[in-house]
């Protein structure tokens, strides 16, 4: 049986949405290991996931925010514990 509608992701989505999950993956690290570093690196991987995508509306606002958040925890967690920022 054949269909005529399309019914893939298109690649670009696909990318996308495997990026945004990279970067929430990077902002959740951000806990235990040096946010200074990872919070551009995840910041990068979202913006240009943003640029890509038109068909993900909940992931990446999802992104920013779990970015965010880590950023700020684990920059206090890093200060309370003595460990290096960056």
């Amino acid at each position: 049986m054949t269909s005529t509608t399309r019914d893939r992701t298109p690649p670009n989505e696909a990318v996308a949405g495997l990026l945004a999950t990279l970067a929430i993956f990077a902002g959740a690290f951000e806990l235990v290991y040096r946010p200074f570093r990872l919070a551009p690196v995840a910041l990068v991987l979202l913006l240009v996931a943003t640029i890509m995508s038109r068909e993900q509306p909940r992931i990446i606002p999802i992104g920013f925010a779990v970015v965010g958040i880590c950023f700020i925890v684990g920059a206090g967690l890093q200060v309370l514990t003595h460990h290096p920022l960056f």
